[in-house]
């Protein structure tokens, strides 16, 4: 029998989990797993934060797929289409045509992007949260920022440097607002110049609770302790405007902000619209518990298969009916394992299993020493909460490598003070050199120099 041809698109937490299980488990002549995704490497979300306040080398935080994933061929490109009918996915390579990739079996699991509004000036003045370059420009900018303070006159201009604002109260928002205000709070004992009351930070919510997953109680508690820290907590609130750079709230006020982080919500992936599967409202993929994809009558669609951010999942352990699971890591991380041994299991004839898992809670980091976290219906604050995020996340991170340069990190750090420094040039690397090499016009000579000469 020819080798089952599967093809999984993206490299996110379900693409890279699930195909590094089906190289363990499938032997090269049941099955060839080929990952497609426009990156070299698996980012591992939850620690972007803390990448972004330094306590993370970037490097650290991304898993390279041409290392880990050998027995698999990894297709650098990006999925345009699936036209399941034909069981062929569509690939643009980074550079050259596009190519037609078939396969028996497909796992779509590009994840999600960031949820926008059409709010005025969203798409020049902000920026998202859900990539490593991201974590890197806002660390880089928001230094920068403090240099800006230092070194301006105008009473303006400053107060628009010191001013960051972040929008969305979920994980992504609160964690990276909390650690970015305590990177910008260690940072100021270089920065004498600058007094604390002057740094201004921001969150904007339009729901009138945040981190929902952690309980209505730990979200008053995290929201008690932002304001300890001095951060201006606006619930209830939404941004109307930011063109250039001034923020506009639904409350009424105003005011300038050279940073904006925009962090609310995600939304499927939309390369999925260009596909033949059957999606929800949401525009997600509709999928049985056994993680196969399924059209609005419950029938099979075979050999699809999704799971994560992209992926309509019911949730067999709710007690509501209807309930799916939520686009979180950790569900991601057991749906591609489950989806992995499913597909397996299909290879060899077998039948798949139904992904069942109850939510054991949720861990927010807020910085150093600073945590909330509710585990198991058990309410857990401060440093023990904190140390718990981090176990969690260090446990779940793939590879004993990353984990071992997460931890040499995170110990250096307890002994180290953490690095501050802007490397902004980063993000235009060639503007020094194109600035050197530009032409110098000569002098044009007018009919008295000739004569003089």
């Amino acid at each position: 029998m020819a080798a089952k041809r599967i093809l999984i698109v993206g490299a996110g937490h379900v693409g890279l989990y699930a195909a590094l299980r089906l190289s363990k488990k499938l032997h090269l002549h049941e099955a060839e797993v080929t990952v497609v995704d426009p990156q070299p490497h698996m980012t591992y979300q939850p620690f972007l934060p803390e990448s972004a306040a330094g306590n993370i080398s970037p490097r650290h935080t991304v898993v390279p797929l041409r290392r880990e994933l050998k027995r698999c061929h990894v297709l650098s490109g990006t999925v345009t289409s699936i036209e399941h009918a034909r069981k062929v996915a569509i690939v643009q390579p980074i550079i050259g045509p596009a190519r037609e990739v078939p396969y028996d079996h497909i796992v779509v699991a590009p994840g999600s992007v960031s949820r926008t509004l059409p709010i005025p000036g969203l798409r020049e003045q902000a920026v998202g949260f859900k990539t490593i370059g991201e974590a890197i420009y806002l660390r880089n900018s928001v230094l920068d920022r403090l240099d800006v303070a230092v070194t301006t006159a105008d009473p303006a201009t400053r107060r628009r440097a010191l001013t960051f604002v972040f929008v969305g109260g979920g994980y992504a928002g609160i964690e990276a607002l909390a650690e970015m205000e305590d990177m910008v709070r260690g940072a100021l004992r270089y920065y004498p110049e600058i007094p604390k009351d002057e740094v201004h930070f921001v969150l904007v919510e339009a729901a009138n609770r945040i981190l929902p997953e952690v309980g209505a109680e730990m979200g008053a508690y995290t929201v008690a302790q932002l304001i300890r820290r001095n951060i201006d907590i606006r619930l209830g609130t939404r941004l109307e405007s930011c063109v250039d750079g001034v923020v506009e709230l639904s409350d009424g006020d105003r005011f300038e902000a050279d940073t904006i982080v925009w962090t609310a919500g995600v939304k499927p992936h939309p390369m999925l619209q260009d596909t033949d599967l059957p999606r929800n409202q949401r525009g997600a993929l509709i999928c049985k518990p056994t993680l196969q994809v399924v059209d609005a009558d419950g029938k099979v669609v075979e050999g699809a298969w999704s799971a994560g951010d992209c992926a309509a999942v019911p949730d067999l352990t709710a007690d509501e009916p209807g309930a799916l699971c939520s686009p979180s890591a950790q569900h991601a991380v057991r749906q591609a394992s489950r989806l992995a041994d499913n597909i397996a299991a299909v290879v060899r004839g077998h039948a798949p299993v139904d992904y069942k898992h109850k939510h054991v809670g949720s861990v927010a980091g807020l910085g150093l020493y600073k945590g909330a976290a509710r585990v198991y219906g058990i309410k857990v604050r401060g440093v023990p909460a904190w140390f718990m995020h981090r176990t969690y996340h260090l446990s779940r991170i793939p590879t004993l490598n990353r984990k071992i340069r997460v931890l040499v990190d995170w110990t250096l750090q307890l002994v180290l003070r953490r690095e501050v420094v802007a490397l902004g040039s980063l993000h235009e690397p060639r503007e020094a050199f194109t600035e050197v090499t530009q032409p110098i016009p000569l002098p044009v000579r007018t009919g008295h120099d000739r004569i003089a000469a």
